[in-house]
């Protein structure tokens, strides 16, 4: 009898397997999205995100962060140790502090790092990976209609696909999906083929808990790792007091 059971158990794992499999890589996402932006939130954006980030052997970045999609605004406030520094985009227009101050000379924003670009880079930053995995829908994105079962840390996922046209982006990457609920669990990129000129690059993100902000469930905690030896990089947590 237990013999007929645990076959029985065998071809309903069997099963289930094959119907996830069956899935196309549109259906995958869009179930995703079901999942964690229900009444389809996110294009009307307009919150604010507390974000500490540690890394080993240096101190807490407390950013402050501020989206408005509607309005085309984001803001980035970073405080780490005595240094303060705000980034601005206003409807493509750029304005960036320093402990306070704007208006700051060229010699200042070179010391400091500090440009444009910067603001540019973490708005692009921000708005995607909090705005995963309905950023996937972006133009310039190109979905796997085949997905993969496959075991990351001794736990099955649902794996997607997404490559990306040469003016948005040429890393490769791959999300991670709970085969049963569908929550995105892990993503992961390479700087290129992970088969080829890609191998042994980039990094991999663990995602845990969860948030409800303006009615999107977001990862409360990210752990950054590289693909190449599973070295620790650090961990983003979203504060949510």
């Amino acid at each position: 009898m237990k013999r007929i059971c645990l076959l029985i158990l065998v071809l309903l794992a069997s099963q289930l397997g094959l119907s996830q499999q069956q899935l196309s890589g549109t259906e995958l996402l869009d179930k995703a999205i079901a999942y964690h932006d229900p009444n389809g939130h996110w294009d009307q954006f307009n919150g604010h995100l507390n974000v500490i980030m540690q890394t080993p052997d240096s101190p807490d970045r407390d950013s402050d962060i501020a989206i408005n999609l509607p309005a085309e605004y984001f803001q980035v406030t970073a405080k780490r140790d005595t240094i303060t520094t705000t980034y601005t985009i206003n409807k493509g227009n750029c304005n960036i502090k320093l402990n306070g101050e704007d208006n700051l000379s060229e010699a200042v924003l070179k010391k400091n790092n500090l440009s444009c670009e910067r603001a540019a880079l973490f708005k692009n930053y921000y708005t995607y990976l909090y705005g995963l995995p309905m950023k996937l829908k972006d133009p310039g994105t190109h979905i796997s209609e085949t997905i993969q079962l496959k075991s990351f840390k001794g736990k099955e996922y649902l794996v997607l696909k997404a490559t990306y046209d040469e003016a948005v982006g040429s890393d490769v990457w791959y999300f991670y999906f709970n085969p049963k609920t569908y929550a995105m669990e892990i993503y992961q990129f390479f700087k290129g083929d992970p088969k080829g000129k890609g191998k042994d690059t980039g990094e991999y993100i663990l995602l845990s808990e969860e948030a409800e902000i303006n009615g999107i469930k977001i990862p409360k905690i990210r752990a950054w790792y590289y693909n190449k030896d599973d070295k620790y990089l650090g961990t983003d947590l979203l504060k949510t007091e």
